[in-house]
Formats: structure tokens, sequence, C-alpha cells
């Protein structure tokens, strides 16, 4: 049976972060993808936006991931010539009723080291982004939009540059514990085959739950829920409208950041996502939720009409967390406590994972060393 060091399954923007990580290194490194290509799944189903860390717990992986990862973002980004742009964002409250959740959430950003928010009056508003509607705003100048796909092909790149491999059509359908790591069964078209691996990485994104199984971890909590988020686009017309992301303050009784408004590379608006706990993925945009959208929208981007949307696409999140449940962090862990020394499990790998990715395979990468 073939012996290889690392195998890494999932071709998502996490794997491949980690794939490239790890292959500076280590010469021995397999990534199994399942589909066609990389990426073809959560990572390519976003807003593709670099978060700056102001939502979640200050001790929580989320933030300190993310704050981590968006400068080494940036910084990657700017050496490789990845297509970006530090945007800036405006998070609003429509009202003075949502004045003070606001505040509080300015409050909080601070405390989790994101130190160059501003909050900034309905009159500033106005010199910022003349035509929204808002009473304050938060105001992120270090929120930013990549090309993902071009971000991932450059990691994709890099971990081939360094003697790495990658092979698609290839499912997992099986992994078994070993007197030296893991063996592994795959198929891909034409045939069965197995390995042995000492190190096993799980970064499968939205089947990441199963593949924890496969090997005996049928934990409760590590349980994924899928949370749907469809996007409509906006008429050209009125993309020139804003110059910014502009985001409402979160719904506490939501699975996702609220309806908002985020700009391309290439100038495009789109509106999204909802979020939509399903029980099934299904990337079919569904129509009749463009009222919902515009009336939601409207309230802070007044120049929105109905007819000005269409259907876009859609993505749907591997959430940890159900519909009515508190704050669900990342798993990032090895699970030698479990008797599975060598397998480190990633679940649950959502927003901000894009932001995330280069910090979360610094990581992984400090976890892989300590397994010598």
């Amino acid at each position: 049976m073939e012996k290889i060091e690392v195998i890494i399954v999932g071709a998502g923007v996490i794997g491949l972060a980690i794939a490239r990580e790890l292959s500076k290194s280590y010469q021995d490194i397999f990534v199994l993808e399942k589909n066609p290509s990389f990426g073809q799944e959560t990572s390519s189903r976003n807003s593709e936006v670099i978060h700056a860390g102001i939502y979640y717990p200050a001790d929580s992986l989320k933030t300190k991931t993310c704050i981590e990862g968006k400068e080494l973002l940036y910084e990657f980004c700017l050496k490789n010539n990845i297509p970006h742009k530090r945007i800036g964002k405006l998070i609003v409250a429509i009202d003075k009723n949502e004045v003070k959740d606001l505040e509080v959430l300015f409050k909080h950003g601070l405390e989790n080291g994101v130190e160059d928010l501003r909050l900034i009056s309905k009159d500033e508003i106005k010199d910022f982004e003349p035509n929204i509607k808002a009473e304050e705003a938060i105001y992120s100048p270090s929120t930013g939009i990549i090309d993902s796909h071009s971000l991932m092909k450059r990691l994709l790149s890099q971990f081939e540059s360094n003697h790495g491999h990658i092979t698609y059509n290839t499912e997992l359908i099986g992994i078994d514990k070993a007197k030296d790591g893991f063996e592994v069964s795959v198929k891909d078209k034409e045939e069965h085959f197995k390995f042995s691996s000492r190190i096993f990485i799980n970064c499968a994104g939205l089947n990441s739950d199963k593949v924890a199984r496969m090997v005996g971890l049928e934990k409760d909590e590590y349980k994924l829920k899928y949370c749907k988020g469809d996007y409509f686009r906006v008429n050209p017309n009125k993309a020139r409208n804003i110059s910014r992301l502009i985001y409402p303050v979160p719904k506490e009784d939501r699975a996702g950041l609220g309806i908002h408004a985020t700009l391309d590379l290439s100038g495009s608006l789109r509106l999204g996502p909802d979020d939509e706990y399903v029980e099934k993925i299904d990337y079919n945009v569904d129509e009749s939720k463009k009222k919902i959208f515009y009336e939601n929208t409207r309230l802070f981007l007044p120049f929105i009409e109905s007819g000005d949307l269409a259907p876009d696409t859609s993505g749907t999140r591997p959430k940890l967390q159900g519909p009515k449940d508190n704050f669900r962090d990342f798993i990032i862990k090895d699970e030698t406590e479990n008797g599975l020394s060598g397998f480190i499990n990633l679940v649950g790998i959502e927003s901000p994972g894009l932001t995330s990715s280069l910090s979360i395979a610094k990581m992984v990468s400090e976890v892989v060393e300590s397994i010598k």
C-alpha cells in the first residue's frame, strides 16, 4: 500500500491554504477533491469580502483568525498580484431604534482589536455615501473585497511548485485507523484504491461532519446544519450609487449578518445573502424572494427599485449552530484525545473563513508540527 505523509480532503480555500503552508516543510502531500476543480462549493459562493473582525466574541477562533488572516491576506495579495481592493464598509443604523445596537457593536469591534473603526453621524454619512439612508454608521476602512478564484489559483500554484499533488474527481469513501496513521479508501471515475497516510486533514467543508463520522467521530457537536444564502444582482445603472460595502446592523435571531450590498471588483452590485436553514444543498435562487430583498434593502438603499433586482447565485454555509442556538466557533482540532493522533478536523468553517484562511493554515501547520 502506498504511503503518503499528509492527506488533505477538500480543495476549497481552506484546504488549499493549508496545503500551501505545509508544502513549505513537507514534500509528500496529496489534496483529494471530489469535484472536477478547486473551490466549487462554499469558497466560490460567497460575498468575497475581506472582513475586519468586528462581529464575533473576542476570544473566539473566528475573531483571532479573522484579524490575523486579514493582514496576511492583504500582504499575500500585494505580493502575488491577486486582484483586491480595500474598499471599506459602512454598517448602518437605519433608524434611531438601531443606534444603541450599532454603538454596542462598535464598542465590541474595538474590544476585538479592530482599532481603525469610526462611528460616524448622519451628516458625516452623507459625505461618505450620499445616496444611502442611515441615522448613524460604523466605518470600517480595513474591510475589502477580493477575487477568491485568483486567490485559490495562486495558492494551488504555489503548492504544486513545492511538489504538492492534487487529484480531482476523487471521492473519499472510507478511513480506518492504522498503526502509524490512517488507511484511506477513495474512488475516481474508473476505480477504487487505497493508500495510507500519517497525517489526515479534514477540510471537506459542507461534508466535514460526514468525513469525521467515517473515522468513528459520531459527535453531536460536529453535526453541520446547512444554511442557504441567495443573492440578487442589481441593475448596473444603480451600482454607481455607492462606493463601499453597506451592511445593516445584524439581528441576534439571524444566522448571518443581514442582507447587505456588496460591490465586486468590476463595480457590479449584489444584494445578499439572506439566511435560510435547509435540509439539502440546492444552488437554485428562489426568485420569489425578490420582494423580501427589496423591502429589506430599500430601507437603507432608497435608490433601489424592485425592478432593479434579478436572481444571481446562491451558496450554502456549513454552520454548527442551528436556528435557535447560541454562537458556535470554528472546530480546528487534532483528535489525539479520541485515539486518533494525526487526524485533524476542521468543521464548521464558514464566514469569516475566506478572510481567516491563511491564519488557519498557520494554525494547522503548528498542530502538524506538534504531532511529530
